[in-house]
């Protein structure tokens, strides 16, 4: 993988795209047994975040060892409906470079119901690293898409994740799903996420 740049790194294949979220059990059992988001404890009105870094997930979550995120899911959501997500983004801080002003980063961010955020990504022992990983927060109208209707399935990997934070102390043991660069083939799109150029499908944008 780079080791420096921005890059959406994830398992996906034609069909979809695997993200990643954790929760408290009341949340996360549901999910895990009837295959989408809902009942008494999930919330609607609440931005919720969706990571497809597999380790960036580990490292927020602590392995699955912070309180309230115990329960860690890999979720496949149809490819196209991430593709919408991507579209819809708008940087969760100002970003110059891409608003002339803070009033028309506003503007965008009242009218996007998707955030995105760049931090620093993670070794699988919890060091930052240079190369940025992605996170993409969901409400409203694109959040109850999401919870209800994108989702291929949901699988509670909870007790995988448990297995490998044993295995932190010898990498010959620790299995990690195999991420690639998720090509963004729509120009705009990866300008307005500022992706690394070498992550942009370019034979996509020239066509």
């Amino acid at each position: 993988m780079p080791k420096i740049g921005r890059y959406i790194l994830a398992q996906f294949d034609e069909e979809g795209v695997i993200v990643y979220q954790a929760y408290r059990p009341a949340i996360g059992n549901f999910a895990a047994t009837h295959g989408y988001f809902g009942g008494d404890h999930f919330s609607m009105t609440r931005m919720s975040w969706v990571k497809p870094n597999f380790l960036w997930m580990m490292y927020r979550s602590g392995w699955g060892q912070k309180e309230g995120q115990e329960v860690v899911l890999a979720i496949k959501i149809k490819r196209e409906a991430f593709d919408i997500i991507l579209t819809n983004a708008v940087w969760s801080t100002y970003n110059p470079d891409l608003y002339p002003t803070e009033k028309d980063w506003k503007r965008a961010v009242n009218h996007s119901n998707v955030r995105l955020q760049w931090d620093p990504d993670h070794s699988p022992t919890g060091g930052k690293l240079a190369r940025k990983a992605i996170q993409l927060g969901l409400r409203g109208d694109v959040l109850a898409l999401y919870a209800r209707e994108w989702i291929i399935w949901v699988e509670d990997i909870s007790e995988f994740v448990r297995a490998q934070h044993q295995n932190l102390g010898d990498f010959s043991k620790l299995i990690v799903p195999s991420e690639t660069i998720y090509p963004v083939a729509d120009a705009k799109v990866a300008v307005q996420l500022q992706i690394s150029g070498d992550a942009i499908d370019l034979e996509d944008i020239l066509v």
